[in-house]
């Protein structure tokens, strides 16, 4: 569970559309807050789906070959031949430009409540949904899977985490810095989407395919 979690974690940390966003919200001019507003959201995003699990399955993990311990596994290789079909779908199309998002227009102008949303549309929900189906396994009456969990949600959200801290202690560094990441990004999104969306789907896929076999 603990590497599945850290590949998916890491996965949903590097992708390139929320971490774009991210740094127009710190670009505006109560940037930190709306950042933070974004972080926040992101954050509460991840935890509410792994508390659901939580709920459902009362921090017992279901016994091995169970029904539900077989569809958690069966919704992972979804997960992860949805990923790889995807990826090779985006690695078949013609480039197209990628300039700033419509909203960005308006960004100096923008609430708490649009950088929260903003958090919620762009949250990768497949990835997601493979975190919480590996989630299932967690056994929350020890110390290891609660820090697994939290691990994760926090992993899941480094990069935001990395960025908003900078911004807080260097602003004048972290603007000039952060807008030259922003650019790089915008020019290798789709090389960095399929990589990932490739990467964390053959992975799901082959441990999935491993744990319905044995």
């Amino acid at each position: 569970m603990v590497l599945d979690l850290v590949v998916i974690g890491t996965a949903i940390s590097l992708g390139p559309l929320h971490n774009s966003a991210f740094i127009l919200l710190l670009s505006a001019r109560s940037g930190v807050r709306l950042g933070l507003a974004f972080l926040l959201s992101w954050l509460a995003n991840l935890v509410a789906v792994i508390a659901v699990v939580v709920l459902l399955t009362g921090g017992q993990p279901p016994a091995r070959h169970s029904t539900p311990s077989t569809a958690a596994i069966a919704a992972k290789l979804a997960i992860g031949l949805g990923l790889v079909l995807y990826g090779a779908h985006r690695r078949r199309r013609p480039p197209r430009p990628h300039g700033p998002p419509r909203w960005a227009a308006r960004i100096d102008n923008a609430s708490w409540v649009t950088a929260a949303g903003v958090a919620w549309l762009l949250q990768p929900w497949g990835l997601v949904g493979a975190g919480a189906a590996t989630a299932l396994k967690a056994n929350l009456s020890t110390a290891g899977d609660w820090l697994a969990l939290t691990g994760y949600c926090l992993l899941a959200t480094l990069s935001l985490i990395v960025m908003e801290m900078y911004a807080v202690w260097a602003p004048a560094a972290a603007k000039s810095r952060l807008n030259a990441l922003r650019n790089w990004l915008g020019r290798h999104q789709e090389q960095l989407i399929i990589t990932l969306s490739l990467l964390a789907g053959l992975w799901l896929m082959a441990v999935s395919i491993y744990q319905l076999i044995t």
